[in-house]
């Protein structure tokens, strides 16, 4: 299993403790699940029969990537949470069961919107073959686009705001967890860049629901701020942590 190789080459660790090695039946269930969900963002490409079946097949690898490349962020922040804390409470098993739900309720969401967007920056005009060979476009109208707007941003809340209530429900058992200075102080840096994110979304969100359909690409745009936000946010922070390293090494220990 992928875990249980970043497990044995240590990746993702730093000099945050690590409180499990061990794969949780929670996280058994949740390797299980994003595979699942992996599944489903190719479960409906059938094996092309003709070269321009394949070609067709093809253009449908963005949208795919960019996919995958979401779900696999968040299967390894969930990886780094449960390596740092090793929580097995209920908890910790509701939330991370709602985080489940929300991963498999938005694959098919993901894959069409991203299908559309790569569809449209690589000069299409957001159409798909349908079996029939027909082609049809994926929006009918604006307001299509900012209903499925709201649907990923309502899907990205969702996400983040869970690893804001997972750090949160582990900062609070700090004591019991034995966090020393530069954990507690990572673990509030986790729930403010998680907050952050949740934070872009409600922008996203608000700018299609109050501006209607004209929003709607700037509302995809907002997304764009992350790496700005997270940069500046982990400037600010990192600098914080360094003198925070620099006092004393009782510092560092278990308060």
């Amino acid at each position: 299993m992928i875990r249980e190789k970043l497990i044995e080459k240590q990746i993702g660790k730093t000099d945050f403790r690590w409180r499990s090695e061990e794969i949780s039946r929670i996280e058994g269930l949740s390797d299980a699940v994003f595979g699942f969900a992996i599944t489903l963002l190719v479960v409906s490409l059938e094996v092309p029969k003709t070269f321009s079946e394949l070609a067709n097949t093809m253009n449908g690898f963005g949208a795919f990537a960019i996919s995958f490349v979401l779900l696999f962020l968040v299967w390894f922040n969930q990886h780094k949470f449960f390596r740092r804390y090793g929580l097995q409470d209920n908890v910790t098993l509701w939330l991370n069961a709602a985080l489940l739900f929300v991963v498999l309720f938005y694959v098919y969401p993901l894959k069409f919107l991203f299908s559309f967007l790569v569809s449209k920056f690589t000069g299409g005009h957001g159409e798909i073959r349908l079996p029939n060979g027909n082609m049809e476009a994926m929006l009918e109208n604006d307001g299509q686009m900012r209903t499925l707007m709201i649907i990923f941003g309502v899907g990205y809340l969702a996400v983040f705001g869970v690893f804001v209530l997972l750090h949160i429900h582990a900062y609070r058992k700090r004591e019991q967890l034995e966090l020393n200075t530069l954990e507690r102080f990572d673990t509030v840096s986790s729930i403010q860049e998680s907050s952050l994110n949740c934070l872009i979304a409600i922008i996203s969100i608000s700018l299609v629901y109050f501006g209607g359909a004209r929003f709607s690409a700037l509302a995809g745009l907002a997304y764009m701020l992350t790496g700005v936000v997270m940069t500046i946010h982990g400037s600010i922070m990192g600098a914080r942590r360094r003198r925070l390293e620099q006092k004393s090494p009782e510092v560092l220990d278990a308060t």
